[in-house]
C-alpha cells in the first residue's frame, strides 16, 4: 500500500476523500503534545510520545481495516489483528529500556484504553511488530527535570505526560475531522483581559452599597488580597467568616497572583452542585457567559441558548482550555488520579494554573493524604498555586498523629494566610451566639421549638430526620423541606423559593427543614437556625446561615440533639461530633484557635488519611498500579441507584429516551431529575412495582404519586392504599 492512512472522510460537497497521512498525524501530534510538555520542562518527552503513539498504523492490517471500516475501499479483506498501539510501546521500550516503561511505553500502548498497571503492560507487548512496520526508530535524547522528584511524584508526572499525548492526539485528530468544532476551540480570552471586568464590577458595587461596618470589612478583606497577591507560588489560605465577602475576594486574589505570575487559568473547585450553580452565576455576570466554564453532573445543557457558544462550552469540558472553569471537588480530584484518557485529557491544562478550593474543610478526610500529596506536587512539578477558602480553615499544615501510630498526617510545610489575625475579622463580624443543648429531644419537642419563631431554618444529618421534623411542622405561611431525597431541579427551585420568600417582607412564616446541603455556601439568610449536633466545622458553617447580613445585632444559632433513638450515624459524622464535644476551655467557639483545636482532635482520632490505601498503588515508582488505583479513588462511594422522577417535565424527557434511545444532550437533561438511593432502599421500591428499568441501566419511578411536591421521594407506598379505597 502506497499512502499511510491515519485518517480520512467523504467530502460531502463532492464526495471525493480527504486523508490525513500517518506521517502528517504523528508530526502534528508530536507538535502538540511537546508544547504540552513543556510548560513543565519535558518537551522532547512530549515530542517522542507524539512520533511514537500511532506507529502501528503503519501494519497492513490496520490499513486494512480503516479502508474497510471507513467505506474508502468496503471490499478490502482485514487479515489480521489491526490494533496498533501497542507498537509504538514496544519501539519505546526496546529504545529506552523497561525502566521507562511507565513514563513512554504505558502511555503508548494505553492512549486509547486507559493507563494500565504495572503488571499487565507486559502482556500488551507479547506480540510481534509486523514486519512491513520500519521499527529502526532514531533515539530522541529525553532532558531531565532540574526539580528533585519524590516517590509520590512520580505517578502525577506520568499521567501528566499521559495528558499531554491524548490531549495532542484528540485535539490533531479534530482539527483534521472536524473543523467546525476546532475552530470553536480557538479566541478565549486571557485573564489578563478578564481582570478590568472584576475591578469594574467591585467598584460597581462599592458605589451602590451603603457605608457599614460589614462592607467596610468587605473593602479591607479585598485590599489585603490585593496585596498579598504578588507572593511567590505557593499555598495560601482565605479565612473570612461568612459575610466576608469571600468568593470575590478570592476571586480578586487569584486573577492577579495568575497575572504577575504568568499563570493560565483559574479552577475554583466547590463541593457541593448548589454553591456551584450560584457562583457561576456570579462570574457570568462578572465575565460574560462566554469567559465561564461550569463543569460538572447536573449543568442544564440548555441554559446558553446560543447553540455556537453552548457546543463550545461542551468542547471545553473535555480538556478545560478555558480561563475560568468552577468544577466540583470530585471532577478535579478524580481526575487528578484518574487512569482513562477522557478524564486525564485536562490535566495538562491544570499546569501554571490556580487552583481555589472552596469550602475545603469539606474535603474527605478518608483520601485527605493522597489529595494533599497530589496538591504539594502540582504545586512543585506543574507550578500551581493553591488557595484554600472557608469560614473554619482545617489544619493541612505540618504533621498530625492519629490514634493508629500509622495514621499520621503529612500535611503541607507552608501555608501562608492572606488575612492576618490581628485583623480579628471573626470579632468584627460576630453577628451570631451558639446556645448548645445536650439532652436528647423527640421530634416532636424539636418541632415544638421551632414553631416559636415565625421564621427559622433547621438543618439536621439524614434525609430520614428532615422528612420526620418536616412532617411534624403546622403547614402555615411557607413551610418547606430541602434533602437530597430530591432531584436537583426541585433543590434548586425550592432555595430560589427560599430566597425569594426571605426578601418579601409579607412573608411572616418562612420555616424550612434541610439537611447538610444548606450548610455551606448557599446564600441565605435567618434570624434563628437550629443545627443538629454535629462536628464544629458544620456547626459554625450553618450558624453563617443566621444573622448572615446583620439585620440584628446579635441572633442565636442552638445547637440541639435528638433522643437515643435517632442516633447519629457512624462514622465521618460521628466522630466530628465527639471531637467538638471533647474540646474543654473553649471560650468563644468562633475563634481560629477553637477551629485549630477542633481539627486536630478531629484528626487523632482517625485511624487512616488513606481510607484505600493509594499509597500502595502509586507512590512505588517501579511498579504503578494506575488501573486499580483510579477504581479505588472514589470520593463518592457508589453505594446508591440514580432513578429518575417525576417532576415538571422529565417524563416527557422519558418518552424521548424510549422513543430515540440516550444521547449526552438528553442524559444531561434527565440528570437534574434524578436521585440516588441506597441500594436496599431501591430493592424495597422494585418490590413495590414502583420503579421498572426503561433503557438498560436507566431505571425511572413510575408512578407521579411517588414522587412528593415537597418531600421529594417517598420510600412508602401508601398513597396507593389510599387511592385505592372507594
Amino acid at each position: 500500500m502506497k499512502e499511510i492512512i491515519s485518517h480520512l472522510y467523504q467530502d460531502k460537497s463532492d464526495g471525493h476523500w480527504v486523508i490525513q497521512s500517518n506521517e502528517e498525524h504523528t508530526a502534528g501530534v508530536a507538535e502538540r503534545a511537546s508544547r504540552f510538555a513543556n510548560e513543565f520542562g519535558m518537551t522532547s518527552w512530549g515530542r517522542l510520545l507524539g512520533l511514537l503513539h500511532d506507529k502501528g498504523k503503519e501494519s497492513n492490517a490496520f490499513q486494512q481495516h480503516i479502508r474497510k471500516e471507513s467505506g474508502y475501499a468496503p471490499e478490502t479483506k482485514v487479515t489480521s489483528d489491526y490494533h496498533h498501539a501497542y507498537v509504538g510501546g514496544i519501539i519505546a521500550r526496546k529504545l529506552y529500556g523497561k525502566s521507562f516503561d511507565n513514563f513512554l511505553t504505558n502511555q503508548i500502548v494505553s492512549h486509547h484504553t486507559g493507563l494500565h498497571d504495572s503488571d499487565e503492560l507486559d502482556q500488551n507487548l507479547c506480540k510481534d511488530i509486523p514486519g512491513e512496520i520500519d521499527a529502526c526508530v532514531d533515539k530522541i535524547q529525553l532532558n531531565h527535570l532540574t526539580t528533585k522528584i519524590a516517590p509520590n511524584d512520580f505517578h502525577h508526572l506520568a499521567r501528566m505526560l499521559y495528558s499531554c499525548l491524548v490531549d495532542a492526539d484528540f485535539l490533531d485528530t479534530e482539527a483534521f475531522m472536524d473543523k467546525e468544532s476546532s475552530a470553536l476551540r480557538k479566541n478565549k480570552a486571557n485573564l489578563a483581559t478578564l481582570l478590568p471586568m472584576l475591578e469594574k464590577h467591585l467598584k460597581d458595587f462599592k458605589k451602590d452599597t451603603k457605608d457599614t461596618e460589614v462592607n467596610r470589612i468587605r473593602n479591607q478583606v479585598q485590599e489585603q488580597c490585593s496585596k498579598m497577591s504578588e507572593g511567590p507560588i505557593g499555598f495560601y489560605s482565605l479565612t473570612v467568616p461568612t459575610g466576608g465577602g469571600k468568593t470575590l475576594s478570592s476571586l480578586l486574589w487569584a486573577m492577579k497572583h495568575a497575572i504577575h505570575k504568568r499563570q493560565k487559568r483559574i479552577i475554583i473547585a466547590i463541593p457541593y452542585t448548589s454553591i456551584i450553580m450560584q457562583t457561576a452565576a456570579i462570574l457570568r455576570s462578572i465575565f460574560g457567559e462566554e469567559n465561564v466554564l461550569e463543569h460538572h453532573s447536573n449543568v442544564d445543557p440548555e441554559a446558553i441558548k446560543d447553540e455556537r457558544l453552548n457546543e463550545k462550552m461542551k468542547l471545553a469540558t473535555e480538556n478545560w482550555d478555558y480561563p475560568i472553569i468552577v468544577t466540583t471537588n470530585v471532577q478535579l480530584f478524580e481526575s487528578m488520579f484518574s487512569n482513562k484518557p477522557s478524564k486525564c485529557r485536562k490535566l495538562h491544562n491544570i499546569v501554571n494554573s490556580i487552583i481555589i478550593l472552596d469550602e475545603v474543610q469539606t474535603l474527605p478526610v478518608d483520601y485527605l493524604q493522597p489529595i494533599v500529596d497530589s496538591l504539594k506536587t502540582y504545586n512543585k512539578l506543574f507550578y500551581v498555586s493553591v488557595l484554600f477558602t472557608t469560614a473554619s480553615q482545617p489544619v493541612l499544615c505540618g504533621a498530625i498523629e492519629g490514634c493508629n501510630p500509622k495514621a499520621t498526617f503529612k500535611g503541607i510545610d507552608k501555608v501562608t494566610e492572606i488575612i492576618p489575625q490581628d485583623f480579628k475579622l471573626h470579632d468584627k463580624l460576630r453577628r451570631v451566639k451558639l446556645e448548645i443543648s445536650n439532652r436528647g429531644k423527640t421530634y416532636d419537642e424539636v418541632a415544638a421549638m421551632l414553631c416559636k419563631h415565625p421564621k427559622v431554618l433547621c438543618i439536621v444529618n439524614t434525609r430520614k430526620d428532615a422528612k420526620e421534623l418536616y412532617e411534624r411542622l403546622p403547614k402555615e405561611g411557607i413551610t418547606l423541606h430541602l434533602s437530597k431525597m430530591m432531584c436537583s431541579a426541585h433543590i434548586s427551585e425550592t432555595i430560589a423559593l427560599i430566597k425569594a420568600a426571605l426578601e418579601d417582607d409579607k412573608n411572616k412564616i418562612i420555616r424550612v427543614v434541610s439537611t447538610q446541603l444548606v450548610e455551606a455556601g448557599v446564600d441565605i439568610d435567618f434570624p434563628v437556625v437550629y443545627r443538629q449536633e454535629a462536628g464544629l466545622d458544620s456547626i459554625l458553617q450553618a450558624a453563617g446561615r443566621c444573622n448572615r447580613e446583620g439585620k440584628n445585632s446579635i441572633s442565636t444559632t442552638y445547637v440541639f440533639s435528638l433522643s437515643k433513638e435517632h442516633n447519629l450515624p457512624k462514622g465521618y459524622i460521628q466522630d466530628a461530633n465527639n471531637a467538638r464535644l471533647n474540646l474543654e476551655g473553649v471560650v468563644d467557639w468562633f475563634s481560629p484557635e477553637a477551629m485549630t483545636s477542633y481539627f486536630k482532635q478531629l484528626y487523632c482520632r482517625r485511624d487512616t488519611f488513606d481510607k484505600k490505601d493509594i499509597k500502595h498503588y502509586l507512590y512505588n515508582v517501579k511498579d504503578l498500579y494506575f488501573a486499580t488505583a483510579a477504581k479505588e479513588f472514589q470520593l463518592i462511594e457508589d453505594t446508591g441507584k440514580n432513578v429518575i422522577v417525576s417532576w415538571k417535565n422529565s417524563m416527557d424527557l422519558v418518552q424521548e429516551l424510549l422513543q430515540n434511545g440516550p444521547s449526552y444532550v438528553l442524559m444531561k437533561k434527565l440528570s437534574k431529575y434524578t436521585v440516588n438511593i441506597y441500594k436496599n432502599d431501591f430493592v424495597a421500591l422494585r418490590n413495590m412495582g414502583v420503579i421498572s428499568e426503561k433503557v438498560e441501566g436507566i431505571y425511572v419511578v413510575e408512578y407521579k404519586e411517588q414522587y412528593d411536591k415537597h418531600i421529594g421521594l417517598r420510600m412508602d407506598n401508601n398513597w396507593a392504599n389510599t387511592s385505592l379505597i372507594i
